[in-house]
């Protein structure tokens, strides 16, 4: 079974308010999400593909996913 965060336990995760999470999805950023019977959630496969996919080494570079630094 795909372990699936809510939005308090991933805006804990990444030390943001949820309010920036309720913005990102009105705005269509930010990772995808489920919303199922009026609860969003978000499953850890897609928010761990989204931290892979936001990696950098510096302010101008970005990491291949799975790439060691």
């Amino acid at each position: 079974m795909t372990q699936r965060l809510t939005q308090t336990q991933l805006a804990e995760r990444w030390q943001c308010a949820t309010s920036t999470l309720e913005r990102w999805r009105c705005l269509g950023i930010g990772p995808v999400f489920l919303k199922l019977h009026g609860r969003v959630l978000y499953r850890l496969e897609d928010i761990e593909a989204y931290e892979a996919k936001h990696l950098h080494k510096n302010t101008g570079a970005s990491v291949q996913v799975g790439g060691a630094a």
